[in-house]
């Protein structure tokens, strides 16, 4: 008869613990060596382990640079991961990561909201959850050669949606995504023109999957190798297969970046700065000449002298003028971004209204609940108002319209609005930023690097001008062309910029990759359900020996 113990016998079998004897601590529930304080104790070291491991990608974007680690940055992270005693602990390794990488890709922002950078960073976080647990899953242990494959595919695409996610611009928009760190390298920009960033990081992450195998699984170091030549194919395909767009032209272009002026005044004397710069571009066969973000600080629409005055520009340099005003608007209620066209005969009437504005800095989200964000960081005081449909301006070039795509600031981290730019007929795509705020951090390499992305994305010129550096164009290829102008300068460049006409396989396609990731998780959750990626369980102990008292 087999009793409920699962013992064989007529009887159980009886407690065969030995008596503690005297002196023994009667108390059974207590913890005289002090475990449970040493367990708490190593959870928590290891969830700030988490944190710093999680943080270390930020060392591949400017101003550090250090590209080339992008393709082991997240090793050390996923091997803490896949170590995980359980599913539960891998989700917890996974959001400690989330908000060190969080920390430390938007550090800049600290002196402007405070404590709302922990908060953001914690919230933002729990999207790693569950990659960690995808991560433990299918790298955890000893995989199998199906759950390494299903690896090498799946995890890159649940990074993926996690930058999909965070790209809204509600939850921060997709700053720090990790295809961009590859802005300077010729292979990735050539991926770019494909798949946008979005293939890029899928590429990245997948070589930092294929590496942990590698390192952490010795009997499936062919699956990881395969993995990195799969990479390496990828890679080398879009370089050779896909060539740079054909240069049909060019259109000379003047940046104009006034420098860093403070006081109550600042705003006058960096708007007569930037005149003073434009003056001396006269007799330079100018096609265009753009100012930065918020360079005009009135709505020239109800003021006739400054509009005479930037009218007067235009003419003196014979070339179209290209502002940006942050002011209340005269023919509405509120305060705008907008980018105005003025021509030698004045306003051209073209006018494009910032759409995705940056959260805290131009608005503050829930403003009801979230007001007193603008007593303890430099919050806006009164939200701007959005703009409601891009903008393609036409400007004369020999003989010809050419279309001017304006993105202000913040928008040009999102690849979806030059891609609609220049489906809609921009040929040059231009934008006006202002990044004096974060003047000494790592904040304006980063965002004027994202203009090399945007160009390869869509095979158009970027020009992107700012008040106080850096500015740089970048050819329909994506190589920058000429210098940067830095942090530390006050004055204007020209750089003749290639035109082209090819329509990249992004800029025809879209976000592909972001597709494909969701049916590559999809099918791995099915699998997963199905038992096909189940682990093995551990094999049947035999039977209990018997002891001479049992």
């Amino acid at each position: 008869m087999r009793n409920p113990f699962g013992r064989t016998g007529p009887h159980p079998a009886p407690d065969t613990e030995p008596d503690p004897g005297p002196g023994a601590d009667s108390d059974r529930g207590a913890d005289p060596g002090g475990r449970g304080g040493r367990i708490r104790a190593a959870g928590l070291l290891r969830s700030l382990l988490a944190v710093v491991l999680g943080a270390l990608p930020v060392l591949v974007f400017p101003a550090p640079g250090l590209w080339w680690a992008a393709y082991v940055c997240l090793v050390p992270w996923m091997l803490l991961v896949r170590t995980a005693p359980g599913a539960r602990r891998a989700a917890l390794d996974g959001w400690c990561g989330g908000i060190g990488f969080l920390l430390a890709v938007h550090h800049w922002l600290l002196p402007s909201v405070h404590v709302f950078l922990l908060v953001m960073a914690a919230l933002l976080g729990l999207l790693w959850l569950p990659w960690g647990v995808l991560v433990r899953a299918l790298l955890g242990g000893t995989p199998t050669p199906a759950r390494a494959a299903a690896a090498l595919c799946a995890v890159p695409s649940g990074w993926l949606l996690i930058e999909l996610v965070r790209s809204w611009e509600g939850l921060g928009g997709p700053w720090g995504l990790l295809g961009a760190s590859q802005w300077n390298v010729p292979v990735a920009l050539r991926l770019a023109s494909v798949g946008g960033v979005w293939l890029v990081s899928l590429l990245v992450v997948a070589a930092n999957t294929a590496v942990v195998l590698l390192v952490a699984v010795p009997g499936l170091r062919v699956v990881g190798v395969a993995g990195l030549v799969a990479c390496a194919l990828a890679a080398g395909t879009a370089a050779w297969g896909v060539g740079v767009p054909r240069t049909s032209g060019a259109v000379r272009v003047a940046m104009v970046q006034p420098g860093l002026h403070g006081g109550t005044d600042g705003a006058e004397r960096r708007l007569d700065r930037a005149v003073e710069l434009t003056r001396g571009l006269a007799g330079q066969r100018l096609d265009l000449v753009v100012w930065g973000e918020s360079g005009v600080s009135r709505d020239p629409a109800g003021d006739p002298e400054l509009t005479a005055r930037l009218t007067a520009l235009a003419r003196e340099v014979d070339a179209p003028l290209l502002v940006n005003v942050d002011a209340r608007r005269t023919d509405r209620p509120g305060i705008y971004k907008s980018a105005l066209l003025f021509g030698p005969d004045g306003p051209t009437g073209d006018r494009y209204d910032k759409m995705r504005l940056v959260p805290f800095g131009e608005y503050v989200p829930a403003r009801g609940l979230l007001g007193w964000a603008t007593s303890v960081g430099k919050a806006a005081q009164e939200d701007r108002r959005r703009g409601t449909a891009p903008v393609v301006m036409r400007m004369p070039d020999d003989g010809r319209m050419l279309g001017v795509g304006p993105l202000v600031c913040f928008e040009s981290a999102f690849p979806d609005m030059s891609r609609r730019l220049v489906r809609d007929g921009a040929e040059v795509l231009v934008v006006q930023s202002a990044t004096s705020t974060f003047q000494h951090s790592w904040a304006p390499a980063q965002h004027a690097s994202l203009a090399a992305l945007r160009a390869a994305e869509t095979g158009r010129p970027v020009v992107h001008a700012t008040l106080t550096g850096i500015s740089a164009a970048y050819g329909p290829d994506g190589a920058r062309v000429g210098p940067p102008v830095g942090t530390d300068v006050s004055g204007a460049v020209v750089r003749e910029l290639p035109l082209s006409e090819t329509s990249t396989v992004y800029a025809r396609w879209g976000d592909w990759p972001l597709y494909g990731a969701f049916v590559v998780v999809g099918a791995v959750c099915a699998a997963a359900g199905g038992g096909a990626l189940r682990r093995p369980a551990p094999g049947r102990p035999g039977r209990r020996a018997r002891t001479g008292r049992g």
